[in-house]
């Protein structure tokens, strides 16, 4: 597969196997949400208090020096939410609360369990990257 972008050539390596698992590399730049947006955003009245919630049940903990490995998980009610939007706001908080740079994560474990309505939850795991 071969994609054109101007003069840039971006390609994709294939390195699946038979057992059903697709590995690939795609030769391009990933993209920061960042730069997903055009102008500023703003913080929604319902993001606010959910960070205020978060910060205040959050517990005092001292979080590892170095690189880390995060794991979430995410119990939602609606079969319609998609696995990677909370993540962003989530770690938001975590670095907020806990005084550390959501770059020293590099590898993070995101699961998604259905659960009935009002019983929501959000499980976190944080530790040093091997």
């Amino acid at each position: 597969m071969v994609h054109e972008a101007g003069a840039d050539q971006n390609t994709a390596k294939n390195d699946s196997n038979r057992g059903g698992e697709i590995r690939m590399r795609l030769d391009i730049k990933p993209l920061s949400v960042n730069q997903v947006w055009r102008g500023r955003r703003f913080k929604t009245d319902k993001y606010k208090k959910y960070e205020r919630d978060i910060l205040t049940i959050l517990p005092r903990i001292e979080i590892p020096d170095g690189f880390l490995e995060i794991r979430l998980t995410f119990g939602f009610s609606s079969k319609a939410s998609d696995f990677d939007n909370p993540v962003k706001p989530f770690v938001d908080c975590l670095q907020k609360k806990y005084d550390f740079n959501d770059n020293r994560i590099k590898r993070a474990v995101i699961d998604v369990i259905h659960v009935v309505k009002g019983k929501e939850f959000i499980d976190f795991e944080i530790k040093r990257a091997v």
